[in-house]
């Protein structure tokens, strides 16, 4: 079995503290909207009873027009990870590098051998040619974290073929405006699909996300995820965030981050900061030599960017850098003038 050389379990949390201003996690929302925060508060006296997620998977197949057998809720993504990699018994399991590296860890905890795909620059874009023809197992984010590539709804079709099973961790495409090149809604033989919730209302603490498939896999993954795992205020926030307006609203919110993206965007470009290809998540990658030197300084300037030294396929010369409103980067961006003159 492959040793990971690579800190799989590092994530932009670990970045944060201290009083810091996070541009390492990629949570848009600092606190909940205040009407989730309003349907969480009155479930607080159902807690005495055990949770049951009927409500919250009627609302998500509801969503993506799925039937009820196609949907499994979690705790997170990262439990969905966790289920596919404890169900199966894969015997050409892929990653597909650069992207979040849970997928990975959780397979190898599992006890499954690990074959890495790495996307090269400078785009790092999917190409389905480069996954072997054997593999029957693949993981692949979309938009991938950390280089904020979309890759096509086309060459993620591409990769599905008899035998094998393809995830596709789409935890970010709620962010992009009109959720282009989503399988979601797509009911592919031989094809998973991952989704949080966390990321767009601010509920990283709650645990709240859900897994569309074949319903052959999702009773496979459902027979091994633990009783009760998805708690009851999680389930509350899946039914309110699965709702109409909800996603109306999540659209709204994937506007205004396009904005603040193409000004953070701008203004490194304008420093001469090489920004990978063109960011599509609300997050951005850039590559710059001495860039681990350069996170250490700005970290002692009050602010936390993620290295990106323990993505397999990136270096210390990358850093995953948050989208923030404009009073956010724009004293960040002075800051990191100042230290890039001062190198």
């Amino acid at each position: 079995m492959n040793v990971p050389e690579f800190d799989l379990h590092h994530h932009g949390d670990s970045e944060v503290g201290g009083g810091l201003v996070d541009l390492a996690v990629n949570v848009r929302l600092p606190t909940p909207p205040e009407w989730l925060r309003r349907e969480l508060a009155a479930a607080l006296d159902d807690l005495a009873a055990y949770p049951d997620p009927t409500a919250a998977t009627a609302a998500v197949a509801a969503r993506h027009e799925r039937d009820l057998e196609e949907v499994l809720v979690t705790a997170g993504a990262a439990e969905a990870f966790t289920l596919l990699a404890t169900a199966l018994r894969p015997r050409h399991a892929v990653v597909v590098h650069p992207q979040f590296t849970e997928p990975e860890a959780a397979l190898r905890a599992a006890g499954h051998d690990v074959e890495r795909v790495v996307l090269t620059g400078p785009d790092f874009v999917l190409r389905p040619e480069l996954v072997p023809e054997e593999a029957d197992l693949v993981f692949v984010g979309n938009p991938t974290n950390p280089t904020s590539v979309l890759h096509s709804a086309a060459a993620l079709r591409a990769l599905a073929r008899p035998g094998r099973l393809v995830v596709v961790d789409e935890a970010f495409l709620d962010a992009v405006p009109g959720e282009p090149e989503s399988l979601a809604a797509q009911a592919l033989p031989g094809v998973v699909v991952i989704r949080s919730l966390t990321k767009t209302w601010g509920i990283a603490g709650l645990r709240a996300g859900y897994l569309l498939g074949e319903s052959t896999i999702v009773s496979r993954l459902r027979a091994v995820q633990p009783p009760w795992s998805v708690s009851t205020l999680a389930a509350v926030a899946v039914v309110a965030c699965s709702r109409p307006t909800a996603v109306a609203e999540a659209e709204a919110l994937a506007v205004a981050a396009c904005h603040d993206r193409d000004h953070l965007v701008a203004g490194l470009r304008a420093l001469n900061i090489d920004v990978i290809g063109d960011p599509q998540a609300p997050f951005v990658l850039i590559h710059l030599p001495g860039a681990d030197k350069l996170r250490l300084r700005l970290r002692d300037a009050g602010y936390a960017v993620r290295r990106g030294d323990t993505f397999p396929g990136l270096s210390p010369e990358y850093l995953r850098i948050a989208v923030r409103d404009p009073a956010t980067i724009d004293p960040f961006l002075t800051t990191l003038a100042h230290h890039l003159q001062a190198r």
